[in-house]
Protein backbone atom coordinates (compact mmCIF):
# COMPACT_ATOMS: atom_id res chain seq x y z
CA UNK A 1 0.00 0.00 0.00
CA UNK A 2 2.48 2.61 1.18
CA UNK A 3 5.18 1.91 -1.21
CA UNK A 4 2.53 2.27 -4.28
CA UNK A 5 1.10 5.64 -2.87
CA UNK A 6 5.19 6.86 -2.85
CA UNK A 7 5.96 5.36 -6.61
CA UNK A 8 2.86 7.07 -8.21
CA UNK A 9 4.24 10.41 -6.42
CA UNK A 10 7.10 9.89 -7.81
CA UNK A 11 5.69 9.48 -11.19
CA UNK A 12 4.20 12.42 -10.72
CA UNK A 13 6.59 14.63 -9.99
CA UNK A 14 8.88 13.46 -12.90
CA UNK A 15 6.09 13.57 -14.97
CA UNK A 16 5.97 17.53 -13.93
CA UNK A 17 9.70 17.96 -14.10
CA UNK A 18 9.52 16.86 -17.42
CA UNK A 19 6.09 19.37 -18.11
CA UNK A 20 8.01 22.16 -17.08
CA UNK A 21 11.28 21.78 -18.07
CA UNK A 22 9.87 20.82 -21.77
CA UNK A 23 7.58 24.53 -21.50
CA UNK A 24 10.51 26.16 -20.47
CA UNK A 25 11.90 25.11 -23.61
CA UNK A 26 9.39 25.72 -25.36
CA UNK A 27 9.13 29.59 -23.76
CA UNK A 28 12.80 30.14 -24.64
CA UNK A 29 12.38 29.26 -28.46
CA UNK A 30 8.74 30.84 -28.69
CA UNK A 31 10.54 34.00 -27.01
CA UNK A 32 13.11 33.55 -29.08
CA UNK A 33 11.11 33.39 -32.08
CA UNK A 34 9.10 36.98 -31.26
CA UNK A 35 12.14 38.33 -30.17
CA UNK A 36 11.42 40.88 -33.27
CA UNK A 37 8.03 41.73 -32.03
CA UNK A 38 9.35 42.36 -28.57
CA UNK A 39 11.54 45.51 -27.93
CA UNK A 40 12.95 46.06 -24.38
CA UNK A 41 13.45 50.15 -23.28
CA UNK A 42 14.63 50.85 -19.97
CA UNK A 43 14.53 54.11 -18.61
CA UNK A 44 16.48 54.98 -15.92
CA UNK A 45 15.56 58.46 -13.73
CA UNK A 46 17.65 60.10 -11.70
CA UNK A 47 15.05 61.21 -8.54
CA UNK A 48 11.87 61.67 -7.71
CA UNK A 49 10.87 65.21 -8.33
CA UNK A 50 7.69 66.70 -10.25
CA UNK A 51 9.38 67.71 -13.28
CA UNK A 52 11.31 64.58 -13.87
CA UNK A 53 8.05 62.74 -13.03
CA UNK A 54 6.30 64.75 -15.82
CA UNK A 55 9.18 63.89 -18.42
CA UNK A 56 9.01 60.25 -17.51
CA UNK A 57 4.83 60.68 -17.74
CA UNK A 58 5.37 62.03 -21.57
CA UNK A 59 7.87 59.68 -22.83
CA UNK A 60 5.85 56.68 -21.68
CA UNK A 61 2.75 58.75 -23.82
CA UNK A 62 5.03 59.31 -26.31
CA UNK A 63 5.76 55.53 -26.81
CA UNK A 64 3.02 54.30 -26.49
CA UNK A 65 1.54 57.01 -29.27
CA UNK A 66 4.04 55.11 -31.70
CA UNK A 67 3.11 52.05 -30.48
CA UNK A 68 5.50 50.71 -28.11
CA UNK A 69 3.15 49.87 -24.69
CA UNK A 70 3.10 47.25 -22.76
CA UNK A 71 2.06 44.37 -25.48
CA UNK A 72 4.72 44.80 -27.40
CA UNK A 73 7.32 46.33 -26.04
CA UNK A 74 9.36 45.48 -22.32
CA UNK A 75 9.75 49.08 -20.91
CA UNK A 76 11.62 48.80 -17.63
CA UNK A 77 11.65 51.87 -15.46
CA UNK A 78 14.46 52.60 -12.53
CA UNK A 79 14.79 55.15 -10.08
CA UNK A 80 18.35 56.20 -8.36
CA UNK A 81 16.19 58.16 -5.66
CA UNK A 82 19.56 60.74 -6.36
CA UNK A 83 22.10 57.97 -4.92
CA UNK A 84 25.41 58.24 -7.15
CA UNK A 85 26.16 54.59 -6.02
CA UNK A 86 22.74 53.35 -7.67
CA UNK A 87 22.83 55.40 -10.96
CA UNK A 88 26.22 52.78 -11.16
CA UNK A 89 24.63 49.53 -10.68
CA UNK A 90 20.96 50.28 -12.24
CA UNK A 91 22.77 51.43 -15.19
CA UNK A 92 24.89 47.88 -15.30
CA UNK A 93 21.67 46.33 -14.48
CA UNK A 94 19.82 47.89 -17.82
CA UNK A 95 22.59 47.24 -20.04
CA UNK A 96 23.33 43.47 -18.84
CA UNK A 97 19.07 42.97 -19.71
CA UNK A 98 20.04 43.88 -23.17
CA UNK A 99 17.67 46.45 -23.85
CA UNK A 100 17.54 48.07 -27.02
CA UNK A 101 17.43 51.46 -26.28
CA UNK A 102 17.97 53.15 -23.35
CA UNK A 103 16.64 56.55 -21.73
CA UNK A 104 18.34 58.74 -18.78
CA UNK A 105 16.41 61.33 -17.69
CA UNK A 106 17.88 64.01 -16.11
CA UNK A 107 21.81 64.27 -16.74
CA UNK A 108 23.34 61.85 -14.21
CA UNK A 109 21.13 59.12 -15.27
CA UNK A 110 22.22 59.99 -19.01
CA UNK A 111 25.69 59.97 -17.28
CA UNK A 112 25.46 57.06 -15.86
CA UNK A 113 24.29 55.43 -19.00
CA UNK A 114 26.29 56.51 -21.09
CA UNK A 115 29.36 55.06 -18.95
CA UNK A 116 28.20 51.89 -18.46
CA UNK A 117 27.86 51.09 -22.87
CA UNK A 118 29.21 52.09 -25.72
CA UNK A 119 27.27 50.04 -27.85
CA UNK A 120 23.37 50.21 -26.46
CA UNK A 121 21.97 53.56 -28.15
CA UNK A 122 21.52 56.46 -25.09
CA UNK A 123 18.80 58.79 -25.39
CA UNK A 124 18.72 62.05 -23.49
CA UNK A 125 15.62 63.09 -21.22
CA UNK A 126 16.21 66.56 -21.37
CA UNK A 127 19.08 67.13 -20.54
CA UNK A 128 20.54 71.36 -20.49
CA UNK A 129 24.29 71.01 -20.94
CA UNK A 130 25.28 67.33 -22.87
CA UNK A 131 28.20 68.98 -24.45
CA UNK A 132 29.31 70.21 -20.86
CA UNK A 133 28.51 67.43 -19.16
CA UNK A 134 30.49 65.04 -21.59
CA UNK A 135 27.42 63.27 -23.13
CA UNK A 136 28.21 64.75 -26.63
CA UNK A 137 30.25 66.71 -28.56
CA UNK A 138 28.96 66.95 -31.93
CA UNK A 139 24.97 68.12 -31.35
CA UNK A 140 24.44 67.86 -35.12
CA UNK A 141 25.76 64.66 -35.51
CA UNK A 142 26.20 63.08 -32.61
CA UNK A 143 29.68 60.66 -32.66
CA UNK A 144 28.97 58.03 -30.13
CA UNK A 145 25.99 56.18 -28.74
CA UNK A 146 24.28 58.89 -27.01
CA UNK A 147 21.50 61.62 -28.68
CA UNK A 148 18.50 62.66 -27.40
CA UNK A 149 16.75 65.74 -26.08
CA UNK A 150 18.84 69.40 -24.99
CA UNK A 151 17.03 71.89 -23.09
CA UNK A 152 18.70 74.68 -22.99
CA UNK A 153 17.12 76.64 -20.00
CA UNK A 154 16.08 80.50 -21.46
CA UNK A 155 18.81 82.21 -19.13
CA UNK A 156 18.73 85.52 -20.77
CA UNK A 157 14.68 85.20 -21.25
CA UNK A 158 14.59 84.50 -17.19
CA UNK A 159 16.58 87.52 -16.33
CA UNK A 160 14.39 89.98 -18.85
CA UNK A 161 11.15 88.63 -17.03
CA UNK A 162 12.88 89.14 -13.34
CA UNK A 163 13.38 92.75 -14.50
CA UNK A 164 9.66 93.19 -15.65
CA UNK A 165 8.65 91.30 -13.02
CA UNK A 166 10.67 92.94 -9.87
CA UNK A 167 12.97 96.26 -11.27
CA UNK A 168 13.98 97.11 -7.84
CA UNK A 169 15.30 93.68 -7.45
CA UNK A 170 18.70 94.43 -6.94
CA UNK A 171 20.59 91.58 -5.34
CA UNK A 172 19.27 87.93 -6.42
CA UNK A 173 20.56 84.93 -4.67
CA UNK A 174 21.11 81.85 -6.22
CA UNK A 175 20.48 78.99 -5.20
CA UNK A 176 21.57 75.38 -6.75
CA UNK A 177 23.85 72.58 -6.01
CA UNK A 178 27.68 72.26 -6.27
CA UNK A 179 27.46 68.72 -7.86
CA UNK A 180 24.96 69.20 -10.77
CA UNK A 181 27.74 70.07 -13.94
CA UNK A 182 23.91 71.15 -15.55
CA UNK A 183 23.04 73.66 -12.84
CA UNK A 184 27.01 75.24 -12.39
CA UNK A 185 26.77 76.10 -16.32
CA UNK A 186 23.33 77.90 -16.18
CA UNK A 187 24.56 79.76 -12.59
CA UNK A 188 27.32 81.21 -14.79
CA UNK A 189 25.35 82.11 -17.75
CA UNK A 190 22.91 83.83 -14.90
CA UNK A 191 25.43 85.54 -13.40
CA UNK A 192 26.73 86.81 -16.90
CA UNK A 193 23.40 88.39 -17.99
CA UNK A 194 21.92 89.65 -14.86
CA UNK A 195 25.47 91.56 -14.18
CA UNK A 196 25.15 93.03 -17.69
CA UNK A 197 21.43 94.27 -16.90
CA UNK A 198 22.61 95.39 -13.55
CA UNK A 199 21.92 92.80 -11.14
CA UNK A 200 24.34 92.17 -8.40
CA UNK A 201 24.10 88.02 -7.60
CA UNK A 202 25.25 86.37 -5.07
CA UNK A 203 25.60 82.50 -5.28
CA UNK A 204 24.55 80.12 -2.95
CA UNK A 205 25.80 76.16 -3.83
CA UNK A 206 24.77 73.61 -1.35
CA UNK A 207 26.17 69.77 -1.56
CA UNK A 208 23.18 68.00 -0.58
CA UNK A 209 18.97 68.97 0.51
CA UNK A 210 20.86 68.86 4.25
CA UNK A 211 21.99 72.33 3.98
CA UNK A 212 19.05 74.00 2.34
CA UNK A 213 17.35 75.04 5.47
CA UNK A 214 20.55 76.57 6.84
CA UNK A 215 21.78 78.36 3.59
CA UNK A 216 17.90 80.09 2.86
CA UNK A 217 17.98 81.58 6.51
CA UNK A 218 21.38 83.25 5.67
CA UNK A 219 20.16 83.92 1.94
CA UNK A 220 16.95 85.58 2.84
CA UNK A 221 18.41 88.54 5.11
CA UNK A 222 20.68 89.82 2.12
CA UNK A 223 18.75 89.24 -1.22
CA UNK A 224 15.24 91.08 -2.92
CA UNK A 225 14.32 87.64 -4.99
CA UNK A 226 16.01 84.09 -5.53
CA UNK A 227 16.49 82.56 -8.78
CA UNK A 228 16.83 79.04 -9.06
CA UNK A 229 18.08 77.09 -11.93
CA UNK A 230 16.46 73.25 -13.25
CA UNK A 231 18.45 71.79 -10.77
CA UNK A 232 17.05 68.24 -9.31
CA UNK A 233 18.77 68.66 -6.06
CA UNK A 234 16.83 71.83 -4.89
CA UNK A 235 13.71 70.71 -7.21
CA UNK A 236 13.08 67.80 -4.34
CA UNK A 237 13.29 69.90 -1.72
CA UNK A 238 11.28 72.93 -3.17
CA UNK A 239 8.55 73.17 -0.81
CA UNK A 240 11.39 74.05 1.89
CA UNK A 241 12.67 76.54 -0.43
CA UNK A 242 9.16 78.33 -0.66
CA UNK A 243 8.14 78.09 2.87
CA UNK A 244 11.12 79.86 4.01
CA UNK A 245 11.21 82.75 1.21
CA UNK A 246 7.47 83.15 1.88
CA UNK A 247 8.40 83.96 5.46
CA UNK A 248 10.89 86.02 4.04
CA UNK A 249 8.32 87.74 2.00
CA UNK A 250 10.87 87.71 -0.90
CA UNK A 251 9.63 86.04 -4.34
CA UNK A 252 11.69 83.23 -6.64
CA UNK A 253 11.77 82.61 -9.62
CA UNK A 254 12.55 79.30 -11.20
CA UNK A 255 13.60 77.36 -14.80
CA UNK A 256 10.47 74.64 -14.84
CA UNK A 257 6.43 74.99 -15.23
CA UNK A 258 6.48 72.25 -12.27
CA UNK A 259 8.18 74.77 -9.81
CA UNK A 260 5.49 77.72 -10.58
CA UNK A 261 2.79 75.31 -9.76
CA UNK A 262 4.95 74.95 -6.22
CA UNK A 263 5.27 78.52 -5.67
CA UNK A 264 7.59 80.63 -7.28
CA UNK A 265 6.13 83.69 -8.72
CA UNK A 266 7.54 82.73 -11.98
CA UNK A 267 9.68 81.13 -14.80
CA UNK A 268 10.46 80.97 -18.69
CA UNK A 269 8.92 77.79 -18.81
CA UNK A 270 9.46 74.40 -20.84
CA UNK A 271 6.82 72.37 -20.31
CA UNK A 272 8.60 69.21 -18.85
CA UNK A 273 5.73 66.64 -20.06
CA UNK A 274 6.28 67.42 -23.89
CA UNK A 275 10.22 67.40 -23.59
CA UNK A 276 9.25 63.67 -22.34
CA UNK A 277 7.41 63.01 -25.40
CA UNK A 278 10.68 64.48 -27.58
CA UNK A 279 12.43 62.54 -26.06
CA UNK A 280 10.01 59.03 -26.77
CA UNK A 281 10.24 60.53 -30.61
CA UNK A 282 13.92 60.22 -30.79
CA UNK A 283 13.91 56.71 -28.92
CA UNK A 284 11.24 55.51 -31.56
CA UNK A 285 13.63 56.94 -34.79
CA UNK A 286 16.68 54.65 -33.21
CA UNK A 287 14.21 51.63 -32.87
CA UNK A 288 13.28 51.64 -36.19
CA UNK A 289 16.59 51.32 -37.39
CA UNK A 290 18.37 54.45 -37.38
CA UNK A 291 21.89 55.05 -36.64
CA UNK A 292 22.79 57.19 -33.40
CA UNK A 293 24.61 59.39 -35.77
CA UNK A 294 22.06 59.93 -38.25
CA UNK A 295 19.68 61.33 -35.09
CA UNK A 296 20.83 64.81 -34.34
CA UNK A 297 20.37 66.11 -30.40
CA UNK A 298 16.85 67.66 -30.55
CA UNK A 299 17.79 71.19 -28.95
CA UNK A 300 14.56 73.53 -27.12
CA UNK A 301 15.72 76.69 -26.31
CA UNK A 302 12.98 78.97 -25.91
CA UNK A 303 10.32 78.99 -23.43
CA UNK A 304 6.91 81.12 -22.41
CA UNK A 305 6.29 82.62 -19.25
CA UNK A 306 4.79 81.26 -16.76
CA UNK A 307 3.40 82.72 -13.65
CA UNK A 308 1.59 82.24 -10.22
CA UNK A 309 -0.29 84.87 -9.82
CA UNK A 310 -1.49 83.57 -6.31
CA UNK A 311 2.36 84.24 -4.56
CA UNK A 312 2.32 87.43 -6.96
CA UNK A 313 -0.60 88.38 -4.65
CA UNK A 314 0.88 87.30 -1.54
CA UNK A 315 3.86 89.10 -1.69
CA UNK A 316 1.95 92.24 -3.10
CA UNK A 317 3.55 92.16 -6.22
CA UNK A 318 1.51 93.43 -8.92
CA UNK A 319 2.71 91.58 -12.70
CA UNK A 320 2.85 94.66 -15.62
CA UNK A 321 0.13 93.97 -18.33
CA UNK A 322 2.79 93.58 -20.64
CA UNK A 323 3.90 90.56 -19.21
CA UNK A 324 0.56 88.95 -18.29
CA UNK A 325 -0.50 89.30 -22.24
CA UNK A 326 2.18 86.90 -23.31
CA UNK A 327 2.43 84.28 -20.31
CA UNK A 328 0.66 81.38 -18.87
CA UNK A 329 -1.57 81.89 -15.71
CA UNK A 330 -0.01 78.60 -13.49
CA UNK A 331 -1.58 79.68 -10.53
CA UNK A 332 -5.01 81.96 -10.56
CA UNK A 333 -5.04 84.31 -7.84
CA UNK A 334 -7.54 84.05 -4.89
CA UNK A 335 -10.69 86.09 -5.11
CA UNK A 336 -11.15 88.68 -2.91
Amino acid sequence: GEKMKNKALIGTLIALVILVAGSMIYDQTKRDSSKNDVVKIGILQYVTHDALDEIEKGIEDGLAEAGYDSDNAEITMLNAEGDQSKIQTMSKQLVNAKNDVLIGIATPAAQGLASATSDIPVVMGAISDPVGAKLVKNLEEPEGNVTGVSNQVPIEQSVELIQKITPNAKTIGVLYASSEDNSVSQVAEFKKDAEVAGINVIEYAVPSTNEITTTMSVMTGKVDAIFVPQDNTIASAFTTVVNAANAAKIPIYSCVDTMVEQGSIASVAQSQYDLGVETAKIAVKLLAGKKVSEVPVNIVNTGTPTLNLKAAQELGITIPDSVLSEATVAVEADDN
